[in-house]
């Protein structure tokens, strides 16, 4: 792989993905890179981090929410929304925005814009880093004297094993 794209290996986890392993790396990542800029990773913080990590699916606030008061008196909106705010901030998780839904990020504190794969049959998502295409957005925006402030690309499709599942050849639309 080139230094030009970074897709974890494994974008979509498969049948011998360890899941726990998973969010214990996300944690700690999580919890070296709070340190390091000195910043608190409160308890509920820590708590919806690992809900937002306890799937490579999107997780929508509500959802968190329900999760969270199944095992804390008193979890309200604004509570989930703060600490999604605090993870957000810090690149910690990130925001799909056609699903307003959340998703664990693969390399936090590395500047990176989202460039998202989702999957319509599962709702897996995987988050991958192409710097030429971020490098072509920069250049078209810059060309027509757009100041660009956030990039996050959003593409659906199927992942690997619901394509194999659905039969299909992997050339999508071109």
């Amino acid at each position: 792989m080139s230094k030009a794209t970074r897709t974890p290996e494994g974008a979509f986890p498969g049948i011998r993905h360890d899941h726990g392993d998973c969010v214990a790396e996300a944690l700690s990542a999580a919890e070296a890179l709070c340190a390091q800029r000195g910043v608190r990773l409160t308890e509920l913080r820590r708590r919806v981090f690992e809900l937002v990590w306890s799937s490579h699916a999107p997780v929508g606030a509500y959802d968190l929410l329900s999760r969270l008061a199944r095992e804390r008196e008193g979890a309200a909106p604004p509570t989930v929304y703060r600490a999604l705010d605090f993870l957000k901030e810090h690149g910690l998780i990130h925001r799909i925005e056609s699903l307003n839904a959340f998703v664990g990020c693969r390399t936090p504190g590395q500047a990176h814009a989202g460039q998202f794969l989702i999957c319509s049959e599962c709702g897996m998502a995987a988050e991958i880093d192409d710097s030429r295409v971020n490098a072509a957005i920069d250049r078209r925006a810059k060309e027509i004297g757009f100041a660009v402030h956030s990039k996050t690309i959003e593409v659906e499709g199927l992942c690997p094993p619901c394509r194999d599942r659905a039969g299909e050849d992997g050339h999508g639309i071109g």
